[in-house]
């Protein structure tokens, strides 16, 4: 169910939270007429869920919010302690989802029209300043059919709300977090996804190209081609024309190569790409061919 305010306010914004609950991912994805949305609106924690505070931000509802969820409170009893006592609720408008999927929105009522909220399956879209509803009915449906990893469904999601009508203001800044416990680089933390565009004609395009990147260098694969026969020939060539490799007179996987095709990989940020096994990945041989 949509549900709709319809009355004055400033500040626009649309988002989506969502959680997988098989994978333990947490995150928010936004899109505003405001510098650095990215800044303000997305809140979350691993195994505790996401808060997204929007319109006149009341940016205590990230921290508060979160503490409460970890707490044991269901989303519906986070956002009803949250704006109990917030003199400034009729401007509000806030998300909040568990770690198991569960989501709850509010509204305030002097939120400029178009303004509401869909809670759906592991996610809820909300909105403020919208040419119409379906800029989040449009963000709830994109999520709700794509089987994609998290942070790519709730770009997707921004991207179909965008193509909906988004803010009625414009565009300028786009946002994504999202959380898994040890997915963060090294697995030293738990920020799997954390990209911010701050200000830019396409930000939702631009958000994307950056996720792409992302893709490439940030994450691991199990794209992983046995290093013998021709392909072993290959790559000490490549080594050898980077300066990497003294020679290609090495008759195994010795050291030597390993340490040199270590160094590329390392080098050129596929950290995550590595295995000391006798592997290489697909998208790191993809590099050294260029």
């Amino acid at each position: 169910m949509i549900h709709n305010v319809k009355k004055e306010q400033l500040v626009a914004t649309f988002s989506i939270i969502g959680a997988d609950p098989k994978t333990g991912e947490v995150g928010v994805a936004v899109q505003s007429k405001f510098l650095a949305v990215g800044a303000v609106v997305p809140w979350a924690k691993a195994n505790v869920g996401a808060v997204a505070t929007q319109s006149w931000a009341n940016m205590k509802f990230g921290p508060e919010g979160l503490e409460l969820l970890e707490k044991g409170l269901s989303p519906d009893e986070v956002i009803e302690k949250l704006v109990a006592d917030d003199p400034g609720r009729n401007l509000r408008q806030v998300a909040v989802i568990n770690a198991q999927g569960e989501a709850s929105a509010f509204t305030g009522e002097e939120c400029f029209d178009w303004a509401g909220h869909k809670v759906g399956k592991n996610h809820s879209a909300q909105g403020n300043i919208l040419v119409s509803e379906e800029t989040v009915a449009a963000m709830s449906r994109s999520f709700e059919q794509s089987t994609d990893p998290l942070a790519e469904r709730l770009i997707k999601a921004l991207a179909a709300a965008q193509h909906a009508g988004g803010d009625s203001r414009g565009k300028q800044s786009a946002a994504v977090y999202v959380l898994q416990e040890g997915a963060g680089y090294g697995g030293y933390n738990d920020v799997k996804v954390d990209l911010r565009v701050d200000d830019h004609p396409e930000p939702i395009e631009e958000l994307l190209r950056l996720y792409e990147l992302h893709k490439v260098f940030g994450e691991s694969s199990d794209e992983q081609l046995a290093i013998e026969g021709e392909l072993f020939e290959e790559i000490k060539g490549h080594l050898v024309r980077r300066g990497l490799l003294d020679s290609t007179d090495h008759a195994g996987y010795n050291e030597t190569v390993k340490e040199a095709l270590k160094t590329f990989t390392l080098r050129e940020n596929f950290d995550d790409r590595w295995t000391e096994e006798r592997l290489i990945d697909e998208v790191v041989l993809d590099h050294l061919r260029k």
